[in-house]
């Protein structure tokens, strides 16, 4: 198995639903773009990817909204050295269709005192939604491992609670370890790096907001 070196995920640029949420009301969420300073984050974290990456071969999986995608080019990684795959199960948490933002607002203080992880956004997703999802395209990551070419590095651009849950899936981590995680920022890199006694480690982590809260001994 050619189990990569690096896995980098990438939190996609800020996005015009991030500086006004009363856009969901007239553009669906797949289709919201970055904003100037999105781009200008996204072309920041290329230069330190680039750097990363140098002239080795990487395996490249994209949410399919229009803003990881404006992100993932704003990379300007070298088109010979990579592959990409559109990935659906990296997408952002579904929130329904077209959304009311006093609704949205309130299921969200809902989501607040009932748990990031288990609340379910009416007519969309619950955190436990898209953590199956992840998990699903983990399997299908790991069997890619087994080509004996597999690239020395992967690359995620997706969204920031994917990212957290694409982590605590892999590092097993609790629901109360993952409810007590922010997400990283716009732009904003992790890496798993594989070391030499062959397990991944993070290279820093999420920041926390709260000790976790668990209910028995796993937490």
């Amino acid at each position: 198995m050619a189990r990569p070196r690096r896995i980098v995920l990438v939190r996609h640029g800020e996005s015009t639903g991030n500086i006004d949420d009363t856009v969901y009301e007239r553009e669906p969420d797949h289709a919201l773009a970055l904003t100037e300073r999105g781009l200008r984050q996204a072309e920041e974290t290329g230069k330190r990817l680039r750097e990363l990456f140098g002239r080795e071969r990487v395996s490249v999986y994209v949410s399919p909204y229009r803003r990881t995608h404006e992100t993932l080019r704003a990379f300007r990684l070298e088109p010979e050295l990579i592959r990409i795959r559109e990935e659906p199960r990296l997408r952002e948490q579904d929130w329904g269709n077209w959304q009311d933002c006093d609704d949205v607002r309130l299921q969200k203080a809902y989501r607040d005192a009932y748990g990031h992880f288990f609340y379910r956004f009416a007519q969309g997703e619950s955190g436990a939604d898209v953590y199956d999802r992840v998990g699903g395209f983990l399997e299908s990551l790991f069997r890619s491992f087994e080509a004996p070419d597999h690239p020395p590095n992967v690359l995620l651009v997706t969204h920031g609670l994917a990212m957290r849950l694409f982590c605590m899936r892999w590092f097993h981590w609790t629901v109360a370890e993952f409810e007590s995680l922010s997400n990283p920022g716009n732009g904003e890199m992790r890496m798993l790096v594989l070391g030499e006694d062959g397990k991944y480690t993070l290279d820093r982590p999420f920041a926390r907001w709260r000790d976790p809260e668990p209910y028995g001994i796993t937490g």
